[in-house]
């Protein structure tokens, strides 16, 4: 099967539901509604100029597939997807899951996706030394951040006030910063798939102190992520970071353990936070790419058709998952916006300065400098 070239465009479809629509003979569309009822992200092959048809929703297509499958005459190979977020659309990982499943399992007679989410296979950690050993998860969706644990380059990613917009972010990780960090990972038994979009820069959240300026976040009790490099971002702001496991974030503002904490307004929102926070600040410190790897030991036993299928699936859904990705953000904003969140700008002029001789620092530490100046060349 040959590889084809993905593009997304939006477009007007009177649905509320995700769904696809698929044309004999010519590949298939997969709608995602935004906010408003008459807007959708549609994706396609760029061949694809035919009129729309055969639309069906998913349980619809489900129950095709049962009623119109052929008897299995040999044992597919099962392909464990793994990812700790809900099985709910509403997250970027998931979708990215659920496309990457669909077209494999249509598109291959030897091969079936399953999804094991919200960390059915054990934690991120977990789960990509399952793979390592040749057991429990086949491939893994998650952010770059928890790979620092395997190859500390990775981490050149995850530097504070690093990325000029999503097309810096995708110029970056599909040239050539995100080749060699792909040939570390396979150094460490991973295979990359495909780079993908977290759905919104990390911002400031709080819960009573409104931060507009440097000084107003001098203190700050804020959650982050334990790893080095996001704690490093924060206290370069003058924040108090504050690594915690993100189950406990709600209660902890509650009682008063923390001011607040830091990601994206699409977290925000399926968290429900704003029933704790009232601010947000935007800072967009930090942006963490998502990566989509395979087991090398796995990847190796496949055929050249099966990785085919697999590489063609990780690049539809790498598109779609990207290109939601903006569109999710600004839906995620207006809903905080409605329930009563106050939303800003803030000057960070003063924390990118800072940022500089953080961003040095750790890439001299890790070893990727040369990364650091490769991807602040890239327009």
């Amino acid at each position: 099967m040959g590889t084809s070239v993905f593009t997304y465009e939006r477009m007007s479809v009177p649905t509320k539901d995700l769904r696809i629509c698929q044309k004999k003979d010519v590949g298939r569309y997969i709608f995602f509604s935004s906010s408003r009822d008459d807007e959708a992200i549609a994706y396609h092959t760029e061949e694809e100029s035919m009129k729309r048809s055969f639309c069906i929703t998913i349980s619809l297509l489900l129950a095709a597939v049962l009623a119109v499958s052929s008897p299995v005459f040999a044992e597919k190979k099962v392909i464990k997807l793994s990812h700790s977020h809900q099985a709910d659309f509403a997250s970027e990982i998931h979708t990215a899951a659920w496309i990457f499943q669909q077209w494999v399992n249509e598109n291959s007679d030897t091969l079936e996706v399953k999804i094991y989410a919200a960390n059915a296979l054990g934690e991120e950690r977990e789960a990509y030394e399952g793979m390592q050993l040749g057991s429990g998860a086949t491939c893994v969706i998650s952010g770059t951040a928890i790979l620092n644990n395997f190859t500390q380059k990775i981490g050149v990613l995850d530097l504070p006030f690093l990325w000029k917009g999503y097309d810096h972010v995708h110029a970056v990780l599909d040239g050539e910063t995100g080749a060699m960090l792909a040939g570390e990972l396979e150094k460490a038994g991973f295979k990359v798939l495909a780079w993908m979009d977290s759905w919104g820069y990390r911002n400031v959240v709080t819960s009573k102190k409104e931060v507009k300026t440097p000084e107003d976040i001098k203190g700050l009790k804020l959650r982050t992520i334990q790893t080095p490099i996001y704690v490093a971002a924060l206290n370069a702001m003058g924040a108090n970071a504050t690594p915690m496991a993100f189950g406990e974030v709600y209660t902890a503002i509650q009682i008063g353990v923390l001011d607040g904490f830091e990601h994206g307004a699409a977290v925000v929102k399926a968290q429900k936070m704003y029933e704790v926070t009232k601010y947000i600040a935007m800072t967009r410190h930090l942006f963490g790419p998502l990566v989509f790897v395979y087991s090398k030991a796995e990847w190796e036993k496949l055929s050249d058709e099966e990785k085919d299928v697999v590489l063609q699936a990780a690049v539809m859904a790498r598109d779609v998952q990207r290109g939601l990705a903006p569109i999710r953000e600004a839906e995620a904003f207006q809903f905080l916006k409605d329930k009563g969140m106050v939303i800003h700008e803030v000057d960070t002029s003063t924390f990118r300065e800072n940022a500089v001789a953080i961003q040095n620092e750790i890439a001299e530490e890790r070893g990727v400098s040369d990364l650091l100046e490769l991807i602040r060349s890239v327009d």
